[in-house]
């Protein structure tokens, strides 16, 4: 993949990592690095931010809410860089989401697969039409993960 397209640019990472579908990836199954440390490795130059992981596709679809909704759902996200993080903020407050600042790539873990914001709060994927989940919720499942 060429990168040098992607220097100085905003990268949303949607990835999961996942050793059964991936296959093993030691950095990844020994926990040293995050799947996003991990892409910035392959993209050196380019600001990744990860968002829309945790979520649903369908649900990403139902639970959009206009600005100043009580229902209002609400989505973490984690990054390196302040200004690609303030470009994907905008971009998701723009298609109806609030959003948690999960802090730099290195914490990103705590929104990757099996994590207590990953899928859950937003309901189970036999649910197409979810459950909105607030900021204090994004908030607490996000301090309560572990490695």
């Amino acid at each position: 993949m060429p990168v040098a397209p992607l220097a100085g640019k905003t990268v949303i990472d949607t990835c999961n990592y996942g050793s059964e579908r991936d296959g093993h990836i030691p950095e990844l199954d020994s926990k040293t690095l995050t799947s996003s440390e991990l892409l910035q490795r392959y993209v050196p130059d380019a600001l990744p931010v990860k968002a829309f992981h945790t979520i649903f596709f369908k649900h990403l679809l139902s639970l959009a809410r206009p600005t100043g909704a009580a229902d209002r759902p609400y989505l973490p996200i984690a990054g390196n860089s302040a200004s690609a993080k303030a470009a994907v903020s905008e971009f998701i407050q723009s298609i109806g989401y609030g959003l948690v600042d999960g802090g730099p790539l290195a914490d990103s873990w705590r929104q990757e697969p099996g994590t207590p914001v990953w899928g859950t709060p937003y309901g189970p994927f036999s649910d197409e039409e979810g459950r909105p989940v607030g900021e204090d919720a994004i908030r607490a499942a996000l301090a309560t993960a572990t490695r």
